[in-house]
């Protein structure tokens, strides 16, 4: 039962349909070779436990990653009355109560050795992942893979891969960078045309291997544009050559690499999903992943002339600050390959959501966009964070559409299966089946 569950009768009836249906979730970090939990601490490790702990007092060290598991665990669990509060600790209780029969009502320090008891699957292995696949009635769970993964040892209908190209755009000047990308297509990386022909390799083979997207988090100074053949010459030969760039010769790089990636999106009929708006590393005392902020300055106005050019190519786009999706409505509201998809990380908060949702819903082509994904770390959380979203599309269809506008529960419905599973399911279909 979900902890989220809705309290309007006609919104209650609308979740216990949609509650029923499969999920499509079409961006995560789930690690293919080992998608489940094998303990509690791989749930409490999750970067919203152990930032908002931290920020209500817990010194990181609690959370060392050199201390073992279960100390983990208990120093979190005396920090998490601080947080119970929060959306976030709902999920954790919706997770211990359906996947490990917890029945209290607290996660705390006087209960987390029976939670953690209950909780340990470390000999159940892949049993454990069907299990919890099976409960959360997943249909595919979308990965994020780094642009050298073999892309080997799984079912890529089931966990589908999708090209992350963040080191490629951000990092190719980094020496490591260049030998993974050497390494990975057989492509000795000479000169500019070397390195297309090495990132049209990596697009062959993940292609070859079932990936249904590219995917790219951009910081906020980023401005998508073409490169200037010239000047992306030579900063690459530098690059190459393990010079010291300017910053110019960094932003024609980026350009390059970025152009050629939407050009082979376009040339593979490969959705593109744009994550825009994190500033890395703001806070550097803070826990592992809990140290990145957004800034609100960030416009898609930059995006304009990259969706103009590429009107082939669908654009899924995210944005990070809470205040820019009036702007992503608007793009999307007149732009064709521009789709809002999601709410992603400090957006993904029920407040947000339900305002970017409304918003969405009724300005936004019902047909053009996609409703949620999860960006889990583990499948356990999968089911908890679509629940919170589907909870709050349950509302709305109830409020806004059948008793706003008279529509029939039918219809409601209908809408709620195009955002959640027909919409995400023709927009990533494998390239021959688009």
């Amino acid at each position: 039962m979900s902890t989220t569950f809705p309290h309007d009768p006609q919104a209650k009836a609308l979740f216990e349909q949609i509650a029923s249906w499969p999920i499509y979730d079409p961006h995560s970090h789930i690690d293919a070779h080992s998608p489940a939990s094998r303990n509690l601490d791989e749930v409490l490790g999750y970067h919203y436990y152990t930032e908002l702990a931290h920020s209500a007092g817990m010194p990181a060290a609690e959370v060392d990653p050199g201390l073992d598991p279960f100390t983990r665990a208990r120093n979190l669990s005396r920090h998490l009355h601080r947080i119970d509060n929060t959306v976030q600790y709902s999920w954790l209780l919706e997770i211990a109560r359906t996947f490990h029969g917890f029945e209290g009502d607290r996660i705390d320090a006087d209960t987390i050795d029976d939670l953690y008891r209950r909780a340990d699957h470390s000999q159940d292995g892949e049993a454990w992942d069907r299990s919890v696949w099976q409960t959360s009635q997943l249909e595919a769970v979308f990965l994020t893979n780094d642009f050298d993964d073999p892309l080997e040892g799984w079912d890529t209908s089931t966990y589908v891969p999708c090209l992350r190209t963040d080191d490629l755009v951000l990092k190719l000047h980094e020496p490591r960078t260049l030998q993974r990308l050497m390494a990975s297509t057989n492509v000795d990386v000479e000169d500019v045309k070397s390195l297309r022909l090495a990132i049209a390799s990596l697009f062959e083979y993940f292609v070859e291997h079932g990936a249904r997207a590219c995917a790219i988090s951009l910081p906020p100074d980023f401005i998508p544009r073409k490169a200037t053949p010239i000047a992306s010459q030579n900063s690459v030969r530098r690059a190459l050559k393990h010079m010291d760039l300017r910053p110019d010769e960094h932003e024609e790089i980026r350009s390059l690499v970025f152009w050629t990636l939407a050009e082979l999106c376009a040339e593979w009929k490969l959705p593109f999903d744009l994550m825009i708006g994190p500033i890395r590393n703001v806070y550097p005392a803070g826990v592992t992943g809990g140290r990145d902020l957004f800034d609100r300055r960030v416009s898609l106005h930059d995006y304009a002339a990259l969706f103009n050019h590429f009107s082939e190519v669908t654009f899924p786009v995210s944005t990070l600050s809470p205040d820019a999706g009036a702007e992503l409505v608007a793009f999307s509201w007149i732009l064709p390959n521009v789709v809002p998809n999601g709410h992603w990380w400090y957006s993904n908060v029920p407040a947000f959501i339900a305002a970017d949702l409304k918003a969405r819903l009724q300005a936004v082509p019902k047909t053009k966009q996609v409703g949620y994904y999860s960006d889990a770390y583990k499948l356990e959380f999968i089911l908890p964070k679509f629940n919170m979203y589907r909870r709050l599309l349950a509302e709305y269809l109830a409020e806004d559409c059948i008793r706003g506008r008279g529509w029939t529960e039918d219809r409601a419905l209908e809408l709620a299966r195009l955002v959640l599973l027909d919409n995400p399911r023709r927009i990533f279909a494998r390239p021959n089946e688009s």
